[in-house]
């Protein structure tokens, strides 16, 4: 008969060394898990630190982070929504929020849902549209971060400067544009995006030529 060879000794001191010790897994999920410090679990928005910027959703590499406007309500909306069965928990949002503290990824890990459409968490935002078009300009707490941050350089762009001071008013889309028809220099002073402000200051500036 063929002796057991010194490596079978081996496994079989191993077998009977893990049978009465310890066990070494945690007691998951009766017990739940603490994660180590600086574990990456689920982002998740911070309603007073998001300012509804949108960088999150564009660093995204998963596209994980959905972003709907909807302007034909009121006030006009902005929907961000993260599909955390799509994130690969890179951290990407957390290190390119423009405040810092907009997303952050927490220890949550014990993510699993029977249903995928509700693998979802999302933040409200509210929506500045031009007064003349209504195109969006961007997120109301977007331009109010941005003016606190330009301080009194602010003041060179009236719907940040506006906003700063809660001054701003929503449209009203089923109400006729405020500055239809004939452009004049105090339509400089509505809230207006680019193209809209643009046109504006050429017809200004036509209009002062023609006179001279």
């Amino acid at each position: 008969m063929k002796l057991p060879s010194l490596f079978q000794f081996r496994v079989l001191k191993e077998a009977l060394k893990s049978i009465f010790s310890p066990r070494y897994t945690s007691k998951y999920p009766a017990v739940s898990h603490v994660p180590p410090k600086k574990f990456r679990g689920k982002p998740e928005f911070n309603e007073k630190e998001c300012v509804g910027c949108k960088a999150c959703a564009e660093v995204c590499p998963t596209e994980a982070i959905e972003v709907v406007d909807d302007v034909e309500i009121s006030p006009p909306n902005r929907k961000f929504l993260h599909h955390y069965d799509l994130c690969i928990f890179c951290g990407h949002c957390e290190a390119n929020c423009i405040t810092e503290k907009g997303i952050v990824l927490e220890d949550e890990y014990d993510l699993a849902v029977f249903d995928r459409d509700e693998a979802f968490t999302s933040i409200d935002k509210e929506l500045i549209i031009c007064e003349d078009c209504g195109e969006i300009i961007g997120a109301k707490d977007h331009l109010i971060y941005l003016a606190k941050k330009l301080g009194p350089l602010a003041y060179g762009n009236f719907p940040l400067i506006m906003t700063a001071q809660k001054e701003l008013k929503i449209v009203n889309r089923d109400l006729p544009s405020t500055i239809s028809g004939e452009k004049r220099r105090t339509d400089m002073f509505n809230v207006l995006c680019p193209k809209c402000r643009s046109e504006i200051l050429i017809n200004i500036g036509g209009s002062e030529n023609e006179e001279d």
